[in-house]
């Protein structure tokens, strides 16, 4: 893992090996590809661009603007570098200039100068500016105070746009340049406020035992700026980051789908997996665009159900003896599960992280959604594992039958685990039970029909698979043990 410093100094230097190839040379390579930026897309919602740009530069010392950069950039990450003539270009000091143009600016920015004003019914005023926080406060040439309510004001006029004020962020280099004349310069810089994720649609089969799969790269950009024709690369992986306190920003995010089973290219890069859209691609500001980037059909798949009546209970580390602690959970919901694998046999791609939602189809052919859940960044020859819902027609219900305390330091406690099905067919219910009470426990005594022993899952959790008939029901009882 690195950190955002990091990777803008490995971004450094792979801009110094491509200088190995001359400075002539890389700009005609760059011009030959286009003007379109390059962009490197992460989870966290952060993006590195990297841009070409063409600029006439006069000899000597000169400010060079950017103006069409992202709002959300991060100043201390930007780098600039002339790609026709580095030896003799140099950057003395950099700047991002954020201070933007709007009413409240402008009229602070004229306190003491001369302003005209218009109010809703027509009247014209005019005069030094004493204040305009509040109400508008001018005093006209001959000394009279006037207050004007702000709410009244249909329009200002000011003399010209004061020193300082921009339309929009601007990226501002001091440059000295050696010989004048046009140059290609590269621009590299970090921005927040775009950011990936996907997002996995699942059709499963009537049986329950296949299904479909389509992965879309969901990229969402309210980043301040719009990327045209950009060669994309997305990385699925959480790079650690040096956070630091910004304020928080609101913008409206617009869909925009793009079109069906573009080809999307997937490496390994450093820890991580980079998905790269083979074709450019062009990321308006305040937009939601999707891209298709993993299919699979016929995947294997296994549909089974979870009775946990203690959920949300577990050792944390400390001794419980008080008899009625996780004793009436009153949890009666079986849980719809459904597994799938990434390997061969499978999807046979890595997922990163995003959220799934699963479909059947009807009667009629209709699909109909019948759940959803996210998962992790998962590679390759891995489970996943997806909660569907709760099943409608199945039912559990948990009781404890008995509690004593055997001397100063055991306990035991008995349960009896019902679980009906209302299904016109047989189901298994998968009973998991959690041993919370404390780490040193033995089961004891457990009976279930057709299945007598359970199966440690982990340290503190146990199951047994219970075959349940149709419009019957099945019990597990069991007596634990703790000793400590």
């Amino acid at each position: 893992m690195f950190k955002r410093q990091a990777l803008t100094i490995l971004l450094l230097a792979v801009v110094a090996v491509s200088g190995a190839f001359g400075p002539r040379a890389l700009a005609e390579k760059v011009l030959a590809q286009g003007t379109g930026p390059e962009l490197a897309v992460y989870n966290q919602g952060i993006a590195l661009v990297k841009e070409a740009r063409t600029l006439t530069l006069a000899q000597g010392v000169q400010p060079v603007t950017i103006t069409d950069v992202a709002a959300q950039i991060d100043p201390t990450s930007v780098h600039f570098k002339s790609l026709t003539d580095p030896a003799g270009t140099t950057v003395l000091e950099q700047n991002f200039e954020y201070d933007l143009v709007g009413a409240d600016k402008l009229l602070s920015k004229y306190v003491d100068q001369p302003i005209q004003l218009i109010t809703n019914d027509g009247a014209a005023y005019e005069g030094a500016l004493l204040n305009g926080s509040g109400d508008i406060i001018l005093q006209d040439k001959d000394g009279q105070v006037l207050v004007v309510n702000r709410g009244s004001v249909r329009d200002f006029t000011f003399p010209k746009l004061p020193e300082g004020l921009i339309t929009r962020p601007s990226l501002v280099w001091l440059v000295d340049a050696q010989e004048a004349g046009e140059q290609r310069a590269e621009i590299t810089y970090m921005t927040n406020g775009i950011g990936w994720q996907a997002n996995y649609v699942l059709l499963l089969a009537r049986d329950d035992q296949t299904l479909d799969l389509n992965g879309w790269i969901t990229l969402d950009n309210h980043s301040g700026a719009t990327y045209r024709d950009a060669k994309l690369k997305l990385i699925a992986g959480d790079i650690n980051q040096v956070r630091q306190g910004q304020p928080e920003q609101v913008y409206k995010v617009m869909a925009e789908v793009a079109a069906p089973t573009p080809q999307v290219a997937e490496r390994g890069f450093f820890e991580y997996h980079l998905y790269e859209v083979q074709r450019p691609v062009t990321i308006k500001d305040n937009q939601t665009k999707q891209i298709e980037f993993v299919t699979a059909t016929g995947v294997p798949a296994e549909k089974f159900f979870v009775y946990d009546g203690a959920q949300g209970y577990s050792f944390w580390g400390g001794l419980q003896t008080d008899p009625g602690y996780g004793a009436d959970t009153g949890v009666k919901q079986v849980k719809t599960m459904l597994q799938f694998d990434t390997g061969e046999e499978g999807v046979n791609a890595q997922l990163p992280k995003g959220v799934v939602r699963v479909y059947q189809a009807d009667v009629d052919g209709s699909a109909l959604l019948v759940g959803e859940d996210s998962i992790e960044h998962t590679p390759k020859d891995e489970n996943v594992r997806l909660y569907i819902g709760d099943a409608f027609d199945i039912v559990g219900e948990r009781i404890q039958t008995n509690f004593a305390q055997l001397g100063d330091k055991t306990i035991e406690e008995s349960y009896e685990i019902t679980v009906r099905n209302h299904k016109a067919e047989a189901v298994q219910v998968r009973v998991v039970e959690h041993l919370y009470r404390w780490s040193d426990w033995e089961i004891v005594a457990e009976s279930a029909e057709e299945s007598a022993e359970h199966t440690r899952l982990d340290a503190q959790t146990v199951e047994w698979r219970l075959d349940v008939p149709a419009d019957g029901e099945a019990k597990v009882t069991y007596t634990v043990r703790y000793r400590w």
